[in-house]
């Protein structure tokens, strides 16, 4: 394999012999947003668990930018940020603290966790113990973490879960800044029409597979909306 951007090939997931997720393959290239649709316990997390690499593939395999995660895992992991749907944060610290502990760990310079505070509008509350904040502020301080080191790929699992209308069309502007910047973005979603403003292409899951796949453009030519789309591939009216 010799291609730039983010290849993922026949993704399968099993446990205890039960299939989780079922051959998912796509690939996207510099600039291009991904959207796995679909609702809970689709497999969308469990797919974007395997490109983070936190979740060991049952077979298939990922490659970003030429890099493999079953193969050089430390030079995988530079190339992507991760947004999970949650996340255990550390009760004593803030959320300067928490993102400056990000930084050193990714060598990142202290001034960019300065102006990823700014971005995600947190700059007056960074003082602030992170265990204090709304689901929509911490939401925030993962996607602060997660575009610290500027990565080629990032990754997020519902990322506007918990956000305000407000915060929720802010994010939208900063994922299109992001894409326009030559950045990757896969993330998962059961609001369509998040994915409709954001996303190039489009998957719909359900019960682990892959029942849908196109662009977003194609699928409101076709159907009128992503909405109709969906239920298409459901097989619903």
């Amino acid at each position: 394999m010799d291609k730039m951007g983010l290849e993922v090939m026949g993704l399968c997931k099993s446990i205890k012999k039960q299939p989780i997720v079922e051959d998912i393959s796509f690939r996207i290239t510099s600039g291009q947003v991904l959207a796995l649709c679909g609702g809970n316990g689709a497999g969308k997390s469990t797919v974007l668990r395997m490109i983070a690499g936190i979740l060991r593939p049952t077979s298939g395999e990922v490659a970003v930018n030429n890099v493999r995660w079953l193969k050089e895992r430390k030079r995988y992991s530079e190339q992507i940020g991760y947004m999970p749907d949650d996340y255990q944060f550390n009760q004593g610290l803030s959320a300067e603290e928490m993102l400056l502990f990000w930084a050193s760990l990714r060598k990142v310079p202290k001034e960019r966790v300065q102006e990823v505070l700014t971005m995600v509008g947190l700059e007056d509350q960074k003082k602030n113990r992170v265990t204090t904040f709304s689901k929509g502020m911490r939401q925030r301080v993962l996607f602060a973490q997660a575009v610290l080191s500027k990565p080629p790929l990032l990754i997020m699992d519902e990322p506007t879960n918990g956000l305000d209308p407000f915060w929720m069309q802010e994010l939208t502007q900063l994922l299109k800044g992001i894409k326009q910047e030559g950045h990757m973005v896969v993330f998962s979603t059961h609001q369509l029409e998040i994915a409709d403003d954001i996303a190039d292409q489009v998957i719909f899951m359900n019960h682990g597979r892959n029942v849908g796949e196109g662009s977003t453009h194609d699928f409101c030519d076709q159907f009128g909306s992503l909405h109709a789309a969906f239920h298409q591939s459901l097989g619903l009216k």
